[in-house]
């Protein structure tokens, strides 16, 4: 499947509903983006980082050192409550935009 660039301000959806199943890193917050997409999205760290910074500052992710998987230090992200909230936000103007361009794509 050929790679697609992300929408712009889709990428904070995608991380805040990749952390719903709970705290996860940010190399692992990329590769579940890429699965879950059945690899069409590729999340590149000069994003992806930049975006959990903004995000840890509205307060929407946490953030801690850990060890990963491979017994590296990593930080892991974990969703707030405010961090919910915005997703419900962002999965309803999603919504609303997906039908908006169904009507505008549908059959002329």
């Amino acid at each position: 499947m050929a790679k697609t660039e992300l929408l712009q301000g889709t990428l904070d959806m995608l991380i805040l509903r990749i952390l719903t199943s709970g705290s996860q890193h940010g190399w692992g917050i990329a590769q579940r983006i890429a699965v879950l997409s059945q690899d069409a999205l590729k999340v590149e760290e000069g994003s992806l980082y930049p975006c959990l910074y903004r995000m840890e500052q509205k307060g929407w992710v946490d953030s801690e050192w850990g060890q990963s998987e491979n017994n590296r230090r990593a930080k892991f992200y974990t969703l707030t409550q405010a961090g919910r909230n915005q997703l419900d936000r962002e999965r309803e103007s999603w919504a609303l935009l997906c039908n908006a361009i169904g009507l505008v794509m549908g059959p002329p």
